[in-house]
């Protein structure tokens, strides 16, 4: 039987409750001071790790200390500083190009817009929601790799497309919570509702989670 929205959001603050308990301490894993500081890291993070990134931004952040000075890096300098991160020329291209489009659209300032941010080029939806969420205290959803794989095993969403993710769990989510949602769902992911190797005996929303393998992953 289809689970009605009513039902899914009372299902939606039950995993809530829960998951805060189990992880009271669910932030961002990106350090940073500034908007433009979180928007470089977030496309450095993308296909990488945090703890990499986080070993990579403070010489950047030191050296590159405005959008214009983003916007003027040499692309190969650029491109060796960042190689660690992976994808290092498109994520190079992404950020100079991002640069530059603040210097020439919106004075060299980060915009707390989603419409503006989603159209600099290098940014998507999720970065944007990062930005938005985390250095502007909006609410905004942020569908990582981990939101993405543990709201279709919650039952929360059901797409191939990130964004379809997104807007399945906007509808079903607290409206005020959704920045501290989306670090509970990915400190779920990253510590317990793993890829590979979830540990569903120690799950903390077990009893609250329809997705077919987690008995069978409980009893292994």
């Amino acid at each position: 039987m289809r689970e009605s929205l009513e039902a899914k959001r009372a299902r939606a603050r039950k995993i809530v409750r829960a998951l805060k308990k189990a992880y009271p301490d669910a932030k961002i894993a990106l350090d940073f001071e500034t908007p433009l500081e979180l928007l470089v890291a977030t496309i450095l993070a993308a296909q990488c790790t945090d703890e990499r990134v986080n070993l990579v931004t403070p010489a950047l952040f030191e050296k590159y200390r405005s959008a214009r000075a983003w916007a003027a890096a040499d692309l190969p300098t650029l491109e060796r500083e960042i190689h660690s991160t992976g994808f290092f020329r498109a994520k190079a291209r992404s950020i100079t190009g991002m640069a530059k489009a603040l210097v020439e659209r919106h004075g060299g300032q980060v915009p707390p817009s989603r419409e503006e941010l989603v159209a600099l080029p290098g940014v998507g939806l999720k970065t944007a929601n990062v930005v938005l969420g985390n250095a502007f205290g909006e609410q905004a959803i942020a569908v990582d790799t981990h939101v993405f794989r543990v709201s279709q095993r919650l039952g929360l969403a059901r797409s191939d497309d990130p964004d379809d993710v997104h807007d399945q769990l906007a509808q079903a989510l607290p409206r005020g919570e959704r920045t501290l949602v989306s670090h509970l769902l990915t400190t779920h992911g990253r510590r317990t509702c793993g890829a590979r190797a979830p540990l569903c005996s120690a799950c903390p929303v077990r009893t609250l989670c329809p997705w077919p393998s987690k008995t069978r992953l409980a009893r292994t």
